[in-house]
């Protein structure tokens, strides 16, 4: 309903009101009493010209009623409470003034209930018709797919209420499981609690459930795995709420809510979800480099969120920053995006973009990062990661940004290949140019990523679409794992800390074994281990099985956040100009390259250099 109409309609709700109170107060005989009458007419008039103006005033003419909240019934109640306030002043006017006589003061106080019952009941209506019109809106006749919710909070409220605002959905919430005893047995948003997450079996079976929406983006891995586990043993889908990080802004809609994925299922709690902190973003011009990729493009949508004046999305892929931005202007409209193709290596042109647009923050995550690849090419990884580094943080320094943010890797700790001896040299140049500059350029190290491009998770899913096997360099592997939002998360957190040289360190809970993770894709796809298996190809060149966050001999200390950790590693800064001129000698020839790394890097192996791991990986796993 528009609100014009409403304003028809409130016009003689508020003459009935008065009405009411008058019939109230003095029964139907003040009709008759001349007085009385006249009072009447000469308050519904008052109430008439005066409480419009003042809904007009709170925003009452301004709402969609369809979709009203407990925010909007608190305007109606201001919103009623100021009308009767200036009704109140008003009559103690005219009566000081002699020009009406006989008024009685508990009319104010009936006639502000009536007011609150009569206009807050036409908008309630409102949204009552919506909602049956929406009930019986979906496709006639069609069978409606009964769905179990788990999780009776914030979130599987949400779900709910997006699944009643869309009927041609043909979808029939038939109940919440919740593990809070307090809610077992009521009714949340009119839908049934019923029982613990305990009962899934036992509902799944005697409600005929068709599919289990999971909605609980702060329960850790174990309890979702455990959940999606038993609804597949039952024959049941399952779909998930996006994560925590995804949630931020507040938004949800049936369209994001997904199939399971290994994203969701991580063997701990997730990280806590507190906001990105606006401070150091907001209103500057931030600069994000290998914007293209999944840690660069997240970093865009989370830097989005803090009101930025402007995002430099720099990459050298044309086509991965066209797609960056596409995605960007669609869900960040009022947000000013400048892609921009480039090399970081390319010292010209890096200076004309930070001399165009003069950028307050810097994200470094422009990075070649799979190590058996740097290994094949071990020039590329020192031109990229070491020399490309430092393009940026001459540019960085000579164009007065305030705060240089480098994404470094675990495997910079006492690298045994190319790819992470190079980026503990990047670490190096950047903490190099904090003592030289006393402005907060921060190294934030982290392990791997579930889900980036190349890891091991989309790997795992292409193999599994072609049949299989699943390859796994060594049984006993392992490695560090965050989600993708996560990881972004903490470091923008990070990021906000820094106030000087600061290396900072993603606590990212105990590591993964990789046979693990390809043995929960392989469940959660619908799979055995006898359809498929598992097979181990050995260890590649540069390869650890454990990777490390610090060196044996660091000092580890907390930070405000309870997931970050600030590191104070032994090794001295290293003179930059002579580290790159000493690279720059070693040029393409890869015993320089090797030889250049150990003078630098002093707990780099090089990969012909390390042990043979043992046990020696079998060939096939055993179901």
């Amino acid at each position: 309903m528009r609100n014009r109409y409403l304003l028809v309609l409130d016009v003689p709700l508020i003459a009935l009101c008065v009405f009411l109170a008058f019939v109230l107060r003095f029964d139907l005989t003040f009709v008759f009493a001349e007085n009385l009458r006249n009072l009447f007419i000469w308050c519904a008039l008052a109430a008439v010209v005066l409480k419009p103006p003042i809904f007009y005033a709170f925003g009452m003419y301004g709402r969609y009623w369809r979709y009203a909240t407990i925010d909007d019934l608190v305007v109606i109640g201001l919103s009623a409470s100021a009308s009767a306030l200036a009704l109140a002043i008003f009559y103690a006017t005219t009566t000081v003034l002699q020009l009406a006589h006989g008024f009685s003061r508990s009319i104010l106080l009936i006639d502000w209930l009536l007011t609150l019952l009569t206009i807050g009941g036409l908008r309630l209506s409102v949204r009552i018709i919506g909602e049956a019109r929406s009930r019986g809106g979906g496709r006639g006749g069609a069978a409606r797919k009964r769905v179990l919710v788990v999780g009776a909070g914030q979130a599987g409220t949400m779900v709910v209420a997006e699944i009643r605002r869309n009927p041609q959905l043909q979808i029939e919430v038939v109940g919440y499981l919740d593990d809070d005893p307090t809610k077992k047995g009521k009714r949340v948003t009119g839908v049934p609690v019923l029982g613990d997450t305990n009962a899934l079996d036992d509902v799944l079976r005697g409600r005929r459930i068709e599919e289990v929406i999971i909605a609980m983006p702060t329960a850790p891995g174990t309890a979702v795995r455990r959940i999606a586990e038993r609804a597949q043993a039952a024959g049941v889908a399952s779909r998930t709420m996006p994560g925590v990080f995804e949630l931020l802004d507040g938004a949800v809609n049936v369209s994001r809510l997904r199939q399971i994925e290994i994203t969701d299922l991580l063997r701990r709690a997730p990280v806590s979800g507190q906001r990105t902190p606006d401070e150091y973003l907001a209103g500057r011009v931030v600069l994000v480099t290998g914007a293209g990729g999944s840690i660069g493009m997240e970093l865009c949508r989370q830097v989005a969120r803090a009101n930025p004046l402007a995002i430099v999305l720099v990459g050298h892929g044309e086509n991965s920053i066209f797609d960056a931005e596409q995605e960007l202007r669609r869900t960040f409209s009022k947000v000013m995006l400048r892609p921009v193709i480039g090399d970081i290596r390319d010292e010209r042109r890096m200076q004309d973009i930070f001399e165009a647009w003069r950028p307050s923050v810097v994200f470094h995550a422009a990075a070649h990062k799979h190590v058996p690849l740097m290994e094949e090419n071990p020039e590329e990884a020192i031109t990229n990661n070491i020399f490309g580094t430092a393009v940026l943080v001459r540019a960085a320094l000579a164009h007065g940004a305030e705060r240089f943010v480098l994404i470094s890797t675990d495997k910079a700790v006492a690298p045994t290949s190319i790819m992470g001896a190079s980026k503990r040299v990047a670490e190096s140049i950047v903490t190099d140019a904090a003592h030289r500059s006393g402005r907060p350029f921060v190294s934030v190290r982290f392990g791997n990523v579930l889900g980036s491009r190349g890891s091991a998770v989309p790997h795992f899913k292409r193999q599994i679409e072609m049949g299989g096997p699943l390859t796994i360099t060594h049984p006993d592997m392992r490695r560090f794992f965050m989600t993708i939002p996560e990881a972004v998360h903490l470091v923008l957190q990070a990021g906000g800390m820094g106030a000087g040289h600061e290396l900072f360190v993603l606590d990212m809970g105990e590591p993964i074994r990789i046979v693990d993770l390809a043995q929960d894709v392989i469940k959660l796809s619908g799979y055995t281990l006898d359809e498929i298996p598992i097979v181990y190809t050995g260890m590649r060149p540069g390869e650890k099985l454990i990777e490390a966050l610090w060196e044996p001999d660091a000092r580890v200390e907390p930070t405000a956040h309870p997931e970050i950790l600030r590191v104070e590693e032994q090794a001295a800064t290293p003179d930059i100009d002579k580290l790159l001129a000493d690279f720059a000698r070693a040029g393409k020839e890869r015993g320089a390259i090797e030889a250049a790394l150990k003078r630098w890097v002093t707990t780099y192996v090089a990969p012909r250099e390390q042990p043979v791991p043992h046990p020696a990986p079998a060939l096939v796993s055993q179901p």
